[in-house]
């Protein structure tokens, strides 16, 4: 029974996106009905059109009633309904959603480029599905406005382990977003104290935002980068030196609810994860080590020729996942808005006649209720959960503080206090998170998805269409593609 669980749910179930798998499976239906495969190469070409024409319209027929349904979602979202959406009955995880997502336009743009409709052996796939959803995400967000622009590290801007060189092809798509005015936020996992680390890491972008003759100084500004999930901010400062990055103090960015995380809870919380990190190293004879740092501990390779299977990476964040969520110390909850406060106020009594008495027997109650509610608040506080991330990063798994809804929170009011409003932030809808984990085990770009709108990547090469995608619809010039 034990075997069956991690395998059938620890390693698939965790593996996968419920909302992207449903979606393909509505799709395997006209597929079956349309594709008419076929024991030869046929030559009719006008059958071969015919049935193509018809699974096109049938797949955007789906994507357009899966678009109604989420416009329905959104509209419940909004106003708070007890009432769950039908998308939500269908697909418990699906939301929150900060944009409509044009879904019928969407797949018809990426039709056009991966001819999904005329295919007759391979239905629409995963990937099929999750460009769409990345196509339909980038027409909503410049649709509106799009403001700030945040991006994950590795496997995202760079290969894995790799930095960001000056002749990739990203650096000319970042500086048009930053000629377009908007902001710029790079939300890496990896943790260095100093600005120097970043530098050899980021050096491409920084050498060539420096030298840039048409960006204003304003401009130049709008980069920041917010490292090891959400405990170091940079910002490019051109007097910082060669680093061109300048270390921005917690205190001057630190939100409200990040700034109650004790140091002594932190540190605690870290133990609990070395410790249940050294657990695995024994139960599974990893060869591997145990790295611990101020705001962070995880596991690296014993020996950087060698690579850890990931499936006991997987295992490894799974373990130290259940262990922290189970102590006293560690959250790894969900957020629709930053960190909600408990509210210690007792419950409305109902209204209603009643016998003086028993008035006087329920006020006396209530007070030992609010009295009661009063201490365990202060005990809350004393011993207030931290949130952390425990995720797989290919060839290491590390447990950080916080996570990227946290890292992406500090841009979004970082550059909101820096335009002059200390009180204000960038909104999710305005706000566009790129990056290539997000499948809910071990994946750290997961959480930004309750901060602001995403875009799920599977390498360099996908965030430069995407980059030109939004380009294009800044531009006005896919107009004439989503028509058709």
């Amino acid at each position: 029974m034990t075997t069956r669980y991690r395998v059938e749910y620890a390693l698939k179930t965790h593996r996968r996106d419920q909302f992207i798998e449903w979606i393909k499976g509505l799709l395997a239906v006209p597929f079956v009905l349309y594709s008419q495969p076929t024991g030869i190469l046929s030559s009719d070409v006008e059958s071969i059109a015919r049935h193509s024409n018809e699974a096109h319209r049938r797949y955007a027929e789906i994507l357009r009633d899966v678009e109604h349904m989420i416009d329905d979602h959104i509209s419940r979202q909004n106003t708070h309904d007890i009432i769950p959406s039908k998308l939500n009955m269908l697909v418990p995880t699906a939301g929150p959603f900060f944009t409509r997502l044009p879904l019928e336009a969407a797949f018809k743009y990426q039709d056009s480029r991966r001819h999904i409709s005329s295919r007759r052996y391979v239905s629409p796939s995963f990937n099929d599905v999750r460009l769409t959803l990345n196509s339909a995400q980038a027409m909503a967000v410049t649709a509106g406005s799009l403001q700030l622009a945040t991006f994950d590290g590795d496997v995202t801007l760079y290969d894995d382990g790799q930095s960001l060189e000056p002749s990739s092809p990203l650096v000319p798509r970042i500086l048009d977003l930053l000629r377009r005015d908007v902001k710029v936020g790079i939300v890496t996992a990896a943790g260095y104290t100093t600005a120097d680390r970043y530098y050899e890491r980021l050096h491409g972008l920084l050498d060539a935002l420096a030298a840039s003759p048409d960006l204003t100084p304003r401009q130049k500004r709008n980069v920041v980068v917010m490292g090891g999930e959400a405990n170091y901010l940079f910002e490019v400062d051109p007097d910082a030196g060669p680093s061109r990055l300048r270390a921005v103090p917690r205190a001057e960015w630190l939100t409200p609810e990040m700034a109650a995380w004790s140091e002594a809870g932190i540190a605690a919380l870290l133990d609990v994860a070395e410790a249940a990190l050294g657990d695995c190293i024994r139960s599974m004879r990893l060869p591997a080590v145990i790295v611990r740092k101020d705001r962070a501990v995880g596991i690296i390779p014993s020996d950087p020729s060698i690579r850890i299977p990931r499936e006991s990476l997987e295992e490894t964040v799974l373990v130290v996942q259940r262990i922290l969520e189970l102590s006293t110390l560690g959250f790894r909850a969900e957020r629709s808005v930053p960190h909600p406060q408990q509210a210690d106020t007792p419950p409305e009594r109902s209204p209603g006649s009643v016998q003086e008495a028993d008035e006087e027997e329920e006020g006396e109650e209530e007070e030992e209720e609010e009295r009661r509610k009063r201490s365990r608040g202060k005990m809350h506080k004393k011993h207030k959960k931290i949130p952390f991330c425990a995720f797989n990063g290919g060839r290491d798994v590390f447990v950080d503080i916080g996570d990227k809804s946290w890292g992406v929170t500090v841009c979004q009011k970082w550059f909101a206090m820096r335009d002059g409003d200390p009180d204000g932030m960038i909104g999710g809808k305005n706000t566009l998170h790129v990056g290539d984990q997000f499948l809910s085990a071990g994946s750290n770009d997961f959480k930004a998805r309750s901060v602001g709108t995403t875009a799920w990547i599977a390498s360099p090469a996908e965030t430069v269409e995407l980059l030109d995608e939004l380009a294009a619809l800044m531009d006005g010039k896919r107009t004439e593609v989503e028509a058709n």
